[in-house]
């Protein structure tokens, strides 16, 4: 079934106009920066791309370099940049409130906690209004953890294969891939089962998944039935029958998997999994770190794609566009758990913090953005899907609202990852060409289409132009 390609390339796409003019670049040369970064600078923090990009200033949907290159960027800062780079409204909130006040701790009462708290909760259904502010997803999602463990006097907490929940000790328990996992011990009472992936999993068909594009996979399922999730079920019943006690802690999930590369669950999937949690005790946390804030499109909250409540909510990356602050929504008994001892968080729930929060909240309404992701994100999965039907090495492209992912493998048929390598050769040509991705997959053999949400389709068009100028590329040097 391989194509084969003609020696030309077609014609690099035109990217879409933008009237911003960034600032000269006036810091260190980029050689003494690299220098800088290997000399001062932990080596675990690695960089994107063989020559790492010297990023400069940001607005909206395009990153500047420090040559003053223009770059779309479809990545967001790992899914974090929701409303755009710089944007206007958060940046004049942010401003005000750095001449007013920056720091208190929330010991003593100031506006913005009060004023953000009622804003965030009044998006979350009952029971969840009770908001607890940290500073980063893997601190929320401790924090779950420990409410979780509190609450119920119980100590397993069940996670899926091909999660990221943090890289903290406790949340690295939680976190199941083996690139993020170092030899030290972790994960007491974290017990892994089954990610239910309709494409890559040992079930799956071609109506299993809330997105606009489904798997190649054949499907025999009756109306109104899915095999793949009755038998990742029973597999989520195993689990729960072979390796943890008769009552758990709860149970983690995101709503699409983030960093694995946005990997979709069978309808109902989730629903199911949260009464067999409940029947044992446990609790349901949702770690909205990814899904959260209207990226999904149809929803505000990804939970609500899965027609369940959680117990627990954690929240982060998108919550302050950049701005490093977390979340941790429950119920009020459940909060009252943790209040049998003194807990403390110095920097969480800060005035700053807080004002940004608040800012971010006000753009998505007011731009349309939870709109935006559905019409732009829906727009974007089904060019990309053309791509799949046109080369074999595209194996699986999913998602839902701007969360996309689309999967490289050598043949359809078998799924085998394309190697990382070759997937890095597409990546570097993108980047050459203008367009920012990330990747993920245990095999880093996934494409992360992730942008801020205010990208339009012209800026989709030039992406996808882009990236099958790049798999054309590839096919040419393929023997």
């Amino acid at each position: 079934r391989q194509q084969k390609w003609k020696r030309s390339v077609s014609t690099q796409a035109k990217m879409p106009p933008c009237d911003f003019v960034p600032e000269k670049y006036k810091s260190y040369p980029y050689e003494r920066m690299r220098k800088i970064r290997e000399q001062f600078i932990v080596p675990s923090l690695r960089m994107y791309y063989k020559k790492p990009l010297l990023l400069h200033q940001g607005h909206m949907q395009w990153l500047f370099d420090y040559e003053g290159r223009r770059y779309l960027d479809l990545f967001a800062g790992i899914v974090t940049v929701s409303v755009g780079h710089c944007h206007p409204k958060v940046t004049m909130a942010t401003q005000e409130q750095l001449s007013r006040l920056w720091h208190t701790t929330n010991i003593y009462m100031h506006p913005s906690i009060h004023e953000y708290a009622e804003k965030l909760t009044s998006l979350l259904p009952d029971p969840l209004k009770v908001v607890y502010l940290t500073n980063s997803g893997s601190e929320a999602n401790d924090l779950a953890m420990f409410m979780a463990r509190l609450h119920t006097r119980n100590f397993d907490i069940i996670s899926l294969r091909g999660a990221y929940h943090g890289g903290s000790p406790y949340t690295l328990g939680l976190t199941s891939l083996g690139p993020y996992k170092h030899g030290v011990a972790n994960g007491f009472g974290c017990t892994t089962t089954m990610l239910p992936d309709v494409f890559r999993g040992p079930w799956g068909g071609n109506r299993c998944r809330d997105s606009p594009v489904q798997t190649v996979r054949k499907c025999s399922c009756p109306e109104g039935a899915c095999h793949a999730k009755d038998q990742y079920i029973e597999q989520f019943k195993d689990t729960l029958n072979t390796s943890v006690p008769k009552t758990i802690a709860g149970f983690i999930a995101e709503p699409i998997q983030g960093v694995n590369g946005a990997v979709q669950y069978p309808r109902n999937f989730l629903k199911e999994a949260y009464r067999l949690v409940r029947e044992r005790g446990g609790l349901c946390i949702s770690d909205e770190v990814q899904t959260g804030f209207g990226r999904t499109g149809s929803h505000f909250w990804g939970f609500q794609t899965h027609n369940v409540v959680p117990d627990i909510v954690t929240l982060a990356k998108g919550i302050g566009n950049g701005f490093p602050m977390a979340a941790v929504v429950t119920t009020k008994e459940i909060a009252g758990s943790l209040a049998q001892n003194l807990h403390f968080n110095t920097f969480g729930g800060s005035p700053l913090a807080c004002v940004v929060g608040a800012a971010v909240l006000d753009a998505i309404r007011e731009d349309g953005l939870q709109k935006n992701s559905e019409d732009v994100g829906t727009y974007m999965l089904l060019e990309l899907a053309k791509l799949r039907d046109k080369f074999e090495i595209v194996g699986d492209v999913r998602g839902k609202g701007l969360m996309i992912g689309v999967e490289m493998v050598t043949d359809k048929d078998s799924r085998c990852p394309l190697p990382a390598e070759e997937v890095g050769q597409i990546w570097e040509d993108c980047k050459d060409m203008g367009v920012l991705i990330g990747r993920g997959g245990l095999y880093s053999q996934t494409f992360r289409f992730k942008p801020p949400m205010c990208i339009t389709k012209k800026d989709v068009d030039f992406a996808v132009e882009v990236f099958h100028t790049a798999l054309q590329r590839h096919m040419e040097r393929a023997p």
